[in-house]
C-alpha cells in the first residue's frame, strides 16, 4: 500500500519580486492539481514577511510525487524560479506517523 507524502517548501523571493512567485504559482496550480495523485497544492504567505512563502503539497504516493517532479511544466518552472527567488528552496518531506 502506498503511503501519502506531504511537503512543506519554504520559499524566499528577492525584494520586490514577490508577485512573480504568486504569478508562477497561479499559472502552475491548475495544472498540478490535475496531476495523478495530487491531493493538495497551496501557496501561503508567511505573516509579517511578504517575501516568504510556504508551498504545501500532498501526494497520494512517492511515485506520484516523483512523476510530478519530471513533468515539463515543473522542469520549466524550476528553470525560471531562480530569477525571482532569493535562494534555493528548503524542502521538508513529511510522512504520517499515525494510523
Amino acid at each position: 500500500m502506498s503511503q501519502e507524502i506531504s511537503l512543506l517548501i519554504l520559499i524566499e523571493t528577492k525584494k520586490g519580486q514577490r508577485q512573480k512567485q504568486i504569478d508562477a504559482y497561479n499559472k502552475l496550480a491548475p495544472i498540478v492539481l490535475t496531476e495523478n495523485g495530487c491531493l493538495q497544492y497551496e501557496l501561503k504567505e508567511v505573516e509579517n514577511n511578504e517575501n516568504e512563502f510556504v508551498l504545501i503539497e500532498k501526494w497520494a504516493s512517492k511515485k506520484d510525487l516523483e512523476a510530478h517532479d519530471v513533468t515539463s511544466h515543473m522542469i520549466e518552472a524550476d528553470k525560471i524560479s531562480p530569477t525571482f527567488r532569493a535562494r534555493p528552496v528548503t524542502v521538508i518531506i513529511m510522512k504520517d506517523i499515525t494510523n
